[in-house]
């Protein structure tokens, strides 16, 4: 890295992030960056857009001080004719970021929009204008197409210059999506970023390092460092500006396999009895995710994005509402991942989905063994399978149809298949599962399916025996999935691909007819 380079990396750090920075392998603590334009406001972390819809986005950015964000939107880059102009103070109690719901907008369009932040007390003092990019949904049947992974900076493996940082969000830019859906582990805030890491035969990994990214995060502005880190990457800032986010959350957004009862600190729980970890975690995650915000579901992650007539996406939370038994235990005892009111909505909105495919996006899989998810062993459900069971046998019941579950958080890539033919548990009809990831973190080798629901790995591919577990991102195995639906045909396509855009795996999906529509018009439903 050249001398220009590594200026212009310590730059972006001062811009992006309140913490103070620790310069790799200098020990003493940088002064705080000062600008030339010090009366003005300026934006920090870059753009994001998020929950699009065919009418309506979430805008988001984030200044250096207490500011007013005001963002313009157009169908044309050139702003000539400009659609509209909305604006929203960003002020201490939220780190001076800053979400704006768009509404009102024409379906299947380009919007481009313009950010920047104002003086509070003098408007004449207007910082720095960013351009972002975003399309809404189509209104008619019209192609999509978008990519999913997750788990981002996990293991240590932070930020490296000189290895092209966060690579795996550059790949997918350039595979221009439609947009974006994170299964979750957007930060990992027990894994704290050093220095140096040592890699196989000798060479050593350096990260950018911060104060708040150099402790497992306990503290509000410690979660809030963790995001602030990740958006010191150019690569990420580039891929938010043009692509809009569907996100959802896993463990690491707080510590490791975390459940609502028994993920605290030493600050314990509030009068509520909900751990304040959790809340210090789950208000971070808000004011950093471009996420609507709905007075009435406060704090709540799962809900449906619907994307026009071809696709309806369900994203849930496989976190705030299981058990705290880290599914262990008497079967007997109540045991969930979902809880009854998640699980009450998942079957309610399915149902009523008209959209020709149904993408479930889950923050884990169902049939790998893990104590922290779902499946437990060969043989019938148990414990939180039975939640599962109940809902894939709503799903047959039901008629729904053209049903894809796509999930992360195993750290390698695979393609499931479901059948009931193979399953000890047979109330259902066949489904695929995609798993993808990690965007930037160690690789693990693939994991064991249980019989329970019947899946059969068609492909997968992880860090091998010999290269042994938690691999570096340098190595290649780094991972997302892409998915197109053909606004013709309707055949859905998925691939996985790797950081160097390697098609891995595909397989084309032909939609079937939907059962649900044809009992409601035979009057049987």
């Amino acid at each position: 890295m050249t001398t220009a380079d590594a200026g212009s990396t310590r730059r972006r750090f001062l811009a992006c992030s309140a913490s103070t920075l620790v310069l790799s392998g200098i020990g003493n603590v940088a002064s705080p960056f000062l600008s030339r334009a010090a009366d003005r406001p300026n934006i920090s972390c870059g753009l994001q857009s998020g929950d699009v819809s065919t009418d309506a986005a979430v805008i988001w950015a984030r200044a250096d001080r207490a500011a007013r964000m005001r963002v313009d939107y157009s169908t044309t880059e050139s702003f000539r004719s400009v659609l509209g102009s909305r604006s929203i103070d960003a002020l201490p109690a939220s780190d001076f970021t800053a979400k704006l719901l768009l509404e009102g907008l024409p379906s299947g369009q380009d919007i481009f929009y313009r950010v920047r932040f104002d003086d509070i007390a003098d408007g004449r003092f207007a910082g720095e204008t960013q351009i972002g990019h975003f399309k809404t949904a189509s209104a008619v049947m019209q192609s999509i197409s978008f990519v999913w992974s997750g788990d981002t900076v996990g293991q240590g493996w932070g930020i490296d210059p000189a290895r092209g940082g966060l690579r795996s969000y550059r790949t997918m830019l350039d595979n221009r999506p439609d947009f974006f859906i994170h299964c979750g582990d957007h930060i990992y805030a027990d894994c704290p970023v050093e220095s140096e890491l040592k890699l196989p035969g000798g060479d050593v990994w350096r990260n950018i390092v911060t104060e708040d990214k150099s402790v497992v995060a306990h503290s509000l502005a410690q979660f809030r460092g963790n995001y602030k880190y990740n958006l010191l990457d150019e690569n990420m800032r580039a891929f938010n500006a043009q692509v809009p986010i569907l996100a959802q959350w896993d463990d690491h957004e707080v510590t490791d396999d975390w459940s609502p009862i028994g993920s605290i600190d030493d600050t314990g729980y509030d009068e509520t009895g909900a751990s304040r970890l959790v809340s210090r975690a789950r208000q971070a995650f808000h004011e950093f995710v471009p996420m609507r915000t709905r007075p009435d579901q406060a704090g709540q992650v799962y809900r449906k994005a619907s994307y026009g007539p071809l696709l309806d996406v369900f994203m849930l939370d496989m976190r705030s509402y299981r058990d705290s038994t880290w599914n262990k235990g008497d079967d007997q005892a109540p045991a969930f991942i979902l809880g009854p009111i998640q699980l009450a909505w998942l079957k309610r909105e399915l149902a009523a989905s008209d959209a020709t495919w149904k993408v479930i996006a889950a923050d884990l899989p169902i049939g790998l063994i893990s104590l922290d998810a779902i499946a437990l062993g060969d043989g019938p459900p148990a414990r939180r399978e039975h939640e599962i069971a109940d809902l894939l046998s709503f799903i047959k019941r039901a008629g729904v149809s053209n049903l894809v579950w796509l999930t992360a958080d195993m750290h390698y890539t695979a393609a499931h298949h479901y059948d009931p033919d193979r399953a000890v548990f047979q109330d259902f009809e066949p489904f695929w599962e995609f798993v993808s990831g990690p965007l930037h973190a160690g690789t693990w080798a693939p994991g064991q399916l249980d019989n329970t629901f019947g899946p059969a790995v068609k492909f997968a591919k992880g860090c091998s025996e010999a290269q042994g577990e938690n691999l570096a991102p340098c190595f290649g195995l780094q991972f997302f999935g892409h998915v197109s639906i053909d606004g013709g045909s309707e055949v859905m396509t998925v691939t996985l691909k790797d950081v160097d855009d390697h098609a891995l795996w595909s397989v084309d999906i032909p939609p079937r007819p939907n059962a649900r529509l044809s009992r409601l018009s035979s009057g049987h439903f």
